[in-house]
């Protein structure tokens, strides 16, 4: 299976400078924008190639020469922090050394030619395949900067206090960056400076890039947050495609599936455990950390599952003489965390298998030189039965050992003669090796185009069902938004026909000869309450059911009113005003003026309807009779006091005239 990880479910641009030159003014470029199934070309100048990569955010830009899109190391320091979070720029090249671009593609079968578009296109195409390394001037530490947003100095208030805000704020800011931090679940160190009130400043060292840390750049009154990423000492080049090193995997099949790595050494080296991966998701999780020489299980026979990874690895299998006991496993992994069983015990088989192949490992060490690597020769021992001395001089460029100089008739070869030899023999090696190889390939190939095929199908298919999901989504709003408004008129009709209900009953009980109108309800008069007697309950009475002249007015509290209100009452000119409680004088005084009949509730049987009320229209005139006989009684006692006042004042007046007046005869 292959070693490298596909970049073809990224977003990949490949850029080539097509005129003009980077130190210079105005250079052009090549530019072809490949996701895997359509090629885009265009031509563009630095600047809109900036702005498209910040638009559309690529996971990879990719040239055959970094410097083509920088002119020295400081402009290429700018370049790359300028990028996108999740943008990385590629030399497909090589590192500090790079190939010329036509070798590179013809060493991976990549369409090449000379015209920059081309060029551009082959870097686009390598890119993609993992091929080439990233170019890399930060590390992945970032420093997030708290600091003040404006001077201590004068600001309106005393200066103390000024300073002491903003250095309070700066601790508040502080505390929430810290607090988002935390949650994030990053690893962090901070530092801060304090001051009079707070912080002067406070600085994260946060072990994460800036686009997964939850905090970002502000500038706003007394506080501002700079975000920035830890600078190399200088350029770096990391291949795309990481070095996998040789390990000993256990598994654990079932419901759960976990598994274990270690390599030769016996060290854990990473464990996991899902019960929604297959087969094929367990097998790239192990692709992408190693290269499997002992694949191991905790039960024996070996499971299915676990035969059947093992094979797809080609590599040796282990398996104990029977079940491992847990008390056993639990003691072989006491050393090492785990998070459930599944998981202790795949990790139980990767240490018993490295246990019992530690010896044959360290043998197998003590034969390797330096100069090779163990892991390769460990692999083809373990894994493909091949003895040590055979794989070292499979491996080794040294000469083949000269035969037993007895068979030698002839004289001693040259030292040409011994190294043409030497070549040759190395050559036939070699191409046999290539043979073999480009077997591996043509099939590995063919797999390839069919499973590139499948996955434009499954790629035009998810399309299909994720503009579906959309529409879906957009249609479920849409009903829901629809089904809301419904639901308010549905409250808005049933409110109204209450309402109606009630305003049909009124206006039956106000025509008592309409023909539909029950004998039972003849001789009854409407009654329209008001909660208290105030402008605004006067105001609400009338916006519910409207007051109008010669209605019933009923005031459930009658306390209270001044002359306005009543003046806005009497205005209405209502019939008769029923009251509970009492009224004060000045309310009484301006109802008595205009002639508004006014009478106790109490002496009417009233009947409430919902917000209206009935009465039956014999008590209704009674209290009118008897307010009218009360108010006569009231004129004539008014007319009585006037008449004893006009009395007095003549009265008062004639002892005036009579002690103030003087004869002129004298006594």
């Amino acid at each position: 299976m292959s070693e490298r990880t596909s970049a073809l479910d990224a977003l990949v641009f490949g850029v080539d400078i097509q005129s003009g030159d980077v130190r210079g003014d105005s250079p052009s470029y090549a530019l072809v924008v490949y996701d895997g199934e359509q090629i885009d070309r265009d031509v563009v100048s630095h600047r809109k190639l900036r702005r498209l990569v910040e638009r559309d955010e690529p996971a990879l830009v990719a040239t055959d020469n970094m410097y083509e899109l920088a002119a020295d190391k400081d402009a290429l320091v700018r370049f790359l922090q300028s990028l996108p979070d999740g943008t990385r720029l590629v030399q497909v090249t090589g590192a500090e050394r790079p190939e010329p671009l036509s070798r590179v593609a013809s060493r991976h079968g990549v369409p090449y030619g000379k015209e920059p578009m081309r060029e551009a296109e082959a870097a686009a195409r390598l890119a993609a395949m993992n091929v080439g390394y990233e170019v890399s001037a930060f590390t992945d530490t970032t420093h997030v900067k708290v600091s003040r947003g404006r001077s201590t100095g004068k600001g309106g208030w005393s200066e103390d206090r000024y300073t002491r805000r903003i250095h309070g704020s700066v601790k508040e800011c502080a505390r929430d960056v810290e607090s988002e931090i935390r949650s994030a679940g990053l690893d962090y160190e901070r530092e801060v400076t304090e001051k009079y009130g707070g912080y002067a400043n406070a600085v994260f060292e946060v072990e994460a890039r800036p686009g997964d840390i939850p905090v970002s750049s502000l500038r706003s009154g007394d506080v501002r947050i700079e975000i920035e990423r830890l600078r190399r000492d200088g350029i770096e080049f990391d291949p795309l495609a990481k070095r996998r090193d040789h390990v000993i995997v256990g598994i654990d099949p079932g419901t759960t599936t976990a598994v274990a790595l270690t390599d030769l050494d016996g060290t854990l080296l990473d464990v996991w455990s899902t019960r929604t991966a297959d087969t094929a998701d367990v097998i790239e999780w192990i692709i992408e950390r190693g290269r499997p020489v002992v694949v191991a299980a905790d039960v024996t026979p070996m499971p299915e599952t676990v035969e059947k990874i093992r094979r797809s690895f080609d590599a040796a299998a282990w398996t104990p003489e029977k079940d491992l006991p847990v008390d056993e496993k639990q003691h072989r992994t006491r050393n090492d965390d785990y998070d459930d069983d599944h998981q202790r015990d795949a990790m139980a088989a990767a240490l018993f298998a490295f246990d019992g192949h530690e010896d044959q490992f360290r043998r197998i060490a003590q034969k390797v030189p330096a100069q090779m690597s163990r892991g390769e020769v460990t692999a083809r021992v373990v894994a493909g039965d091949e003895s040590v001395e055979a794989v070292l001089a499979d491996l080794s460029d040294d000469p083949e050992p000269e035969e037993d100089e007895q068979e030698h008739t002839v004289r001693e070869p040259s030292d040409e003669e011994k190294r043409i030899k030497r070549l040759e023999s190395q050559v036939e090696r070699l191409q046999s090796h290539v043979d073999d190889l480009r077997g591996t390939v043509e099939t590995k190939d063919e797999r390839i185009e069919e499973l590139e095929d499948e996955l434009v199908d499954a790629r035009r298919e998810e399309r299909r069902k994720a503009r579906e999901r959309r529409e879906i989504s957009r249609l479920e709003r849409e009903n829901d938004r629809l089904e809301r408004e419904l639901d308010e008129r549905d409250d808005e009709i049933e409110e109204l026909t209450g309402k109606l209900t009630r305003l049909k009953k009124l206006w039956k009980l106000d025509h008592s000869n309409f023909s539909d109108v029950a004998e039972k309800k003849a001789g009854l008069v409407a009654v329209k309450p008001v909660d208290k007697f105030t402008n605004d309950a006067i105001d609400a009475a009338h916006e519910s059911y409207g007051l109008a002249e010669d209605d019933v007015i009923y005031l459930r509290d009658a306390s209270g009113a001044g002359r306005s209100t009543a003046e806005r009452l009497a205005d209405i000119t209502p019939r008769v005003v029923l009251k509970a409680g009492g009224i004060s004088d000045v309310a009484d005084e301006v109802l008595f003026e205009h002639e508004i009949p006014v009478g106790s509730a109490s002496e009417v049987a009233i009947q409430e309807v919902d917000e209206l009320a009935v009465a039956r229209e014999s008590e209704v005139k009674g209290v009118i009779d008897d307010w009218r006989k009360r108010a006569e009684e009231r004129r004539r006692e008014e007319k009585t006091e006037q008449l004893d006042q006009l009395i007095s004042e003549h009265r008062a007046e004639r002892r005036v005239d009579g002690r103030g007046s003087s004869s002129p005869f004298g006594n």
